[in-house]
């Protein structure tokens, strides 16, 4: 939510995760100040930023997911998400454009 509403009061935050997270305002204070120790976020004067982009976080989530749950192993993930789900060709051409962007020469 901040990144989609920076900066931000931290009021405004926590009533706009009470809103849409049913969230107390003391768990949203609790929450930020946690994110703030961590670097994730920044509390300046009740304004609320994040000096780290959302992809930043969300490769660092996804490399710890593949860690813990997959031992690392990006093909094991991979079969595991897909399951019994079937790509479209548009879907599968993707995935093939980003592994040849990605492959090691």
């Amino acid at each position: 939510m901040v990144w989609e509403n920076e900066p931000i009061q931290s009021g405004e935050l926590a009533k706009l995760c009470e809103h849409e997270l049913g969230w107390k305002r003391t768990t949203t204070y609790t929450v930020l100040k946690k994110l703030c120790n961590r670097g994730i976020l920044q509390n300046d004067n009740s304004i609320v930023s994040a000096p780290v982009k959302r992809e930043q976080i969300q490769q660092y989530k996804s490399h710890a997911v593949l860690e813990k749950s997959f031992g690392g192993s990006l093909p094991q993930f991979i079969a595991s998400f897909l399951g019994n789900k079937k790509l479209s060709a548009k879907e599968a051409q993707e995935i093939k454009s980003l592994i040849d962007r990605h492959k090691e020469e």
